[in-house]
């Protein structure tokens, strides 16, 4: 009794062991697959002018999706990290911005976004780095030739200096 419960221990046990080694996709168990994408944030270092709408790249990894739009834009909400703040890095965006919806369709990205985006923010100066960090973060990937930012689907009223 015990042998035949041993060997079906050890039929177990090598079937499992043949699952991992023979099987297609080898990141079930391992570290997801990733990938890099650029966002764009001013730069008090690299722009000492402070140009409004220049802003500057870094790269970030992420875990390679197929929404990689909605992902990089979810880098550019996180902010710079602490590295890049030291590198001169920083957001003109709220802290709290969501976004509700993109679309990319024939070359348009389409991104809408919460009230927080134009919360408290005024002078042209500072909306024009919001559209520039935005629409650079979208315009790195070859589907975007234009961006459309919208805040609770308006369109013509916002980020109005």
């Amino acid at each position: 009794m015990k042998k035949i419960l041993l060997i079906i221990v050890l039929f177990v046990l090598l079937g499992f062991i043949g699952f991992i080694i023979f099987r297609k996709d080898k990141n079930i168990l391992f570290e997801p697959e990733t990938m890099t994408v650029q966002v764009f944030f001013n730069n008090n270092l690299l722009d000492p002018e402070y140009s409004c709408y220049k802003v500057f790249s870094v790269e970030r990894e992420i875990v390679r999706t197929q929404g990689v739009a909605r992902a990089a834009l979810e880098q550019l909400l996180q902010g710079p990290s602490q590295e890049e703040k030291d590198q001169g890095f920083y957001t003109s965006l709220n802290q709290g911005v969501i976004i509700q919806s993109l679309s990319v369709v024939d070359g348009i990205a389409r991104v809408d976004f919460n009230d927080q985006l134009e919360f408290q923010v005024g002078g042209s100066c500072l909306v024009s780095a919001i559209r520039a960090q935005i629409t650079e973060t979208l315009k790195q990937f070859s589907t975007v030739r234009e961006v459309v930012i919208s805040i609770n689907g308006r369109v013509e009223d916002i980020l109005q200096p």
